[in-house]
């Protein structure tokens, strides 16, 4: 275990190196350098402004030169501008060039000022990865235990009624993506004009206008404005590792060590939480570990549909306002995650499956 667990640490991090450049070098393309230049000094700036802006604020060169400078491991840029004040970008504010450290990048700590909120990228990623983090618990809280129940139970009755109901949920579920289950819950439960709000509004069960918040927000969390962000993104998992359990359920039921135990007189329900409930479970759980690297996606809709400001929200208004800094910051995000959940899937395989710690 220890040499497998290094050998992937080390494919980790090659990939991570890999996946951070190629969003490195496509983000600072010649086009966005230049937008960023006239989003930051001037929509009027002549061609040679603009050539002279990118310059002097670090992003001439070589492409290499400046992924290894954002990366920390080569030392950062210096310029001076035309009233000789010297910056660069190990320099804070009026510091002196010689006292300022020369490698400044991502390996220490410093990963860029943000131009859309005026200040350091990585404060700014931590508090709205905070939000999206509570956003994901409560998914996960909803959407596991739930979609283990109907994958189990429509599993144990293959063909019966009870199998065909919760598969075409599981189905219709997955056949729906978050933009659009979305607005069909706001419609339904968060409009004072369409769908059971204005009824019960009319009946007086409910005090305000909406049943359920339209909106939600990271400084005011409550089971009426989280409900359906949470349901948005929690269906969708539902389905997809609901039709995971059922299927993988389906064929251990269906083993010849089951149906052993079933002729020794074993009872149904012993037969379904003693032998094949864990081996049912192997493959749902490396789908469920999966599922983080997917929820970053869905976040995206989700927190852009009800205006929740996390990670998602973060994301789309950095490539909005072509904020390259954070763009690259939510990269690094998303490469970390997408990795580690990979690695405990793995870890957490072999720990479940013998066949495969023997191998």
């Amino acid at each position: 275990m220890p040499a497998f667990i290094a050998r992937r640490l080390g494919l980790m991090v090659l990939t991570a190196f890999v996946l951070t450049f190629v969003v490195f070098f496509l983000t600072n393309l010649p086009p966005n350098l230049e937008k960023l230049a006239r989003s930051e000094g001037s929509v009027r700036m002549s061609d040679e402004a603009v050539a002279s802006w990118i310059v002097q604020n670090g992003h001439g060169g070589s492409v290499f030169t400046r992924y290894g400078q954002w990366l920390g491991v080569v030392p950062g840029w210096t310029a001076t501008d035309d009233k000789g004040v010297a910056r660069g970008r190990c320099l804070a504010a009026g510091e002196d060039p010689a006292a300022a450290p020369r490698f400044c990048g991502v390996l220490q700590g410093d990963w860029g000022h943000s131009t859309f909120f005026k200040k350091p990228v990585l404060p700014a990623l931590a508090g709205m990865l905070g939000a999206t983090g509570w956003l994901m618990l409560w998914v996960m809280i909803v959407m596991v235990p739930s979609a283990l129940v109907i994958g189990v139970v429509s599993g144990m009755r293959e063909g019966s009624r009870t199998d065909r109901v919760l598969s075409t949920f599981s189905i219709a579920s997955t056949a729906t993506p978050e933009y659009v289950s979305g607005v069909i819950l706001v419609a339904l439960l968060a409009s004072p004009v369409t769908g059971l709000s204005p009824l019960l509004a009319k009946w007086g069960w409910i005090e305000g206008k909406t049943l359920f918040l339209g909106a939600a927000s990271p400084d005011s969390i409550s089971f009426w404005s989280f409900t359906l962000p949470v349901m948005t993104i929690a269906l969708y998992g539902i389905g997809y590792i609901a039709r995971m359990t059922r299927a993988s359920m389906t064929e251990v039921m269906t083993a010849q060590y089951i149906r052993t135990a079933r002729l020794k007189g074993v009872s149904f329900g012993q037969v379904v939480m003693r032998h094949a409930l864990r081996n049912a479970l192997i493959a749902p759980f490396t789908v469920i570990m999966l599922q983080f690297p997917w929820l970053l996606n869905g976040v995206v809709i989700v927190e852009t549909l009800f205006n929740y400001k996390g990670f998602g929200w973060t994301l789309v208004q950095a490539a909005g306002n072509n904020d390259i800094n954070l763009l690259l910051g939510c990269s690094v995000v998303a490469v970390f995650v997408v990795l580690v959940t990979q690695l405990v899937s793995d870890i957490g395989y072999v720990f479940l499956n013998p066949r495969i710690r023997l191998s």
